[in-house]
């Protein structure tokens, strides 16, 4: 097939667009193959859907192969599944909801879970329909509070998502194992290098989790990995305890003056001049204020007491909290709760907890796993300006609870015992999970067993992000001039540019690309007659077809040029051999 430029719908651009932060944005907008419509949504122009059509098929190959069928749902859904499933307030502000006319309650799907079940229940009774699994190739819709990075991180997206069904639990690792090697033949097709990772399940639910995540300076997730083989993103990384320390004959608790030192510094300093030991910030204890905000809309102020020399990480705070949202408490806060003296919060005081709360506070308490009974801590002592030192957990404090919200450091032990942990930056490009039965149960999907006896479905689900890998593709495979696809997902197999003054170059073009288009090549043809060829070239780099053909001033004597972009290598060959070179 031909496609000529003179009548192809694009508009290249010289200059970026000024909202674009990273290089597929960029790029993306300016070769043609997106318009920014709002913050986070793109129209797709003929350029763009070429590509994202090129993924997509990859995807379907291997669904197949996998045993997967299509299906395809209305992004439109009603409340009421989601309402049963709980995530209707789950998702919270992520979800685009809306109206009709006789004040129905609807909203933009971000995931289908709801409507496959509600599907499999109303076809399927028995086992020996099962097992099966469902995928559909759909664009998705989250009111992101931020949307940025173009594609990478907007507010409708395309998602190929799969599910499975089985019987039995050995059904299900079955199911999960057959769609996790299929994502491991679409990424290596696609020629992206990816790392699988732990991963936390979020609102999915479920057990067993594992993101594909594509090592990247520009990744939004942030993972670990060590060199015996152990990898998981932040928010599923779990702190390896250490041993419980013996308490008998630990001096007790003592109260000391610290004026002014609200921070972790200045306590550290302050302490190396009152104490008679070397203090670090690993010694104290930093005990941070946050705000939770439940689905049922109350409010509850906890504080996390965490090693001083850490922080707290944001998503890792999301994940242990969750579904409440989580923000830092603020002066109001403060200010309805007395108890709590800024800079001097600590899980003890001399007065002891307050009457029918075990907390010094009143305010429920949440420890680091690192915090073991026996250790020994500098923390603050709830007084203005006073501070304890041998603060010892398990006899003088304890917590309501353990959560992981610390910040991960390279060198961190791995949980597995494989060795430290080092870190890099990741960009999602799929997730898989178990879901088990949580879907199943909250919706009554069940069937008849080998004995005759009713039983839970149980599910796996399986997401890629095609929109959010065509961006991934975009930043990885660039120079200064512009795109260059690998040609699994390349818009055309050839791009053919007739450049010269004269009718000879264009018809030498004509013929050739006749040859091509005889060989089953997919050729874009620039046939554009009085336009530079600075021009040309210019629009051939930035649309980034990666086997280019220049017709030019050699097309007198029979020859072109081949020009192969990720090498840069160019080739005079003979017109009469150029078609076959390409195909071949």
């Amino acid at each position: 097939m031909v496609t000529r430029l003179s009548h192809l719908f694009v508009r290249t651009l010289r200059e970026d667009p000024a909202e674009a932060e990273v290089a597929s944005h960029k790029l993306l907008v300016r070769a043609g193959y997106i318009r920014r419509q709002a913050a986070g949504i793109f129209a797709w122009l003929p350029l763009g859907l070429r590509v994202k059509a090129r993924i997509e098929k990859i995807i379907r190959e291997e669904m197949t192969a996998a045993g997967a069928q299509e299906v395809h749902f209305p992004a439109l859904m009603p409340r009421e599944p989601y309402q049963a499933t709980g995530r209707w307030d789950e998702y919270g502000e992520q979800l685009f909801r809306l109206q009709d006319r006789k004040g129905g309650d609807y909203l933009l799907a971000p995931t289908h879970e709801e409507a496959f079940t509600l599907l499999v229940k109303d076809l399927y009774s028995s086992y020996k329909d099962l097992p099966l699994t469902i995928y559909q190739i759909q664009d998705k819709y989250r009111d992101e509070a931020r949307p940025r990075a173009g594609l990478l991180r907007g507010r409708e997206f395309t998602m190929k998502d799969a599910y499975s069904f089985d019987h039995t639990d050995e059904g299900l690792e079955h199911s999960y194992m057959a769609q996790r090697d299929a994502y491991e033949r679409i990424f290596q097709r696609l020629g992206l290098e990816y790392a699988i990772v732990q991963a936390d399940a979020g609102a999915m639910g479920g057990s067993r989790s594992e993101e594909f995540l594509h090592p990247t300076p520009v990744g939004e997730d942030t993972f670990v990995r060590s060199d015996g083989g152990y990898a998981a993103n932040v928010e599923a990384f779990t702190t390896l305890v250490p041993e419980a320390l013996p308490i008998e004959g630990l001096p007790e608790p003592v109260v000391f003056d610290s004026p002014g030192t609200t921070t972790i510094q200045t306590l550290v300093d302050h302490s190396n001049t009152v104490l008679d030991r070397e203090v670090t910030a690993a010694d104290t204890l930093k005990n941070v204020v946050l705000r939770l905000t439940h689905l049922d809309g109350t409010r509850e102020l906890v504080v996390v007491g965490i090693p001083g020399d850490r922080d707290i990480d944001d998503k890792r705070v999301e994940v242990a909290f969750a579904p409440a949202e989580v923000e830092a408490a603020d002066e109001e806060d403060f200010a309805a709760n007395p108890l709590l003296v800024r800079g001097f919060i600590g899980p003890w005081s001399e007065t002891g907890p307050i009457l029918g709360e075990e907390s010094a506070t009143g305010i429920r308490y949440f420890l680091d796993p690192r915090v073991v009974e026996g250790t020994s801590w500098i923390t603050g002592a709830n007084a203005l300006d006073k501070h304890v030192h041998d603060l010892v957990a398990g006899r003088d404090f304890t917590a309501d609870g353990f959560v992981e919200v610390a910040t991960v450091r390279e060198g961190d032990p791995a949980p597995d015992g494989s060795g430290p942990v080092s870190l890099a930056r990741g960009m999602e490009l799929g997730h898989v999970f178990q879901l088990g039965r949580k879907y199943a149960e909250a919706l009554g999907l069940k069937v008849l067993d080998e004995n005759g006896k009713l039983v839970t479905v149980t599910m796996g689900s399986y997401g890629i992000g095609v929109t959010r890998i065509l961006a991934t593709i975009a930043e990885l495979s660039n120079d200064d001039k512009g795109l260059i696809w690998p040609e699994a997902v390349a818009p055309f197999d050839v791009h053919v540019v007739a450049t010269g003054k004269g009718q000879e170059a264009f018809e030498v073009a004509e013929k050739l690309v006749a040859d091509l288009e005889a060989s089953r090549l997919d050729v874009l043809y620039d046939d554009r007659p009085k336009v530079s060829p600075g021009v040309k070239f210019g629009d051939a780099e930035l649309i980034g077809v990666p086997k280019l053909v220049v017709v030019g001033r050699g097309a007198a004597d029979g020859l072109v040029e081949l020009w192969d972009r990720r090498s840069g290598e160019r080739e005079q060959v003979p017109v009469a051999e150029a078609a076959a070179r390409l195909s071949a």
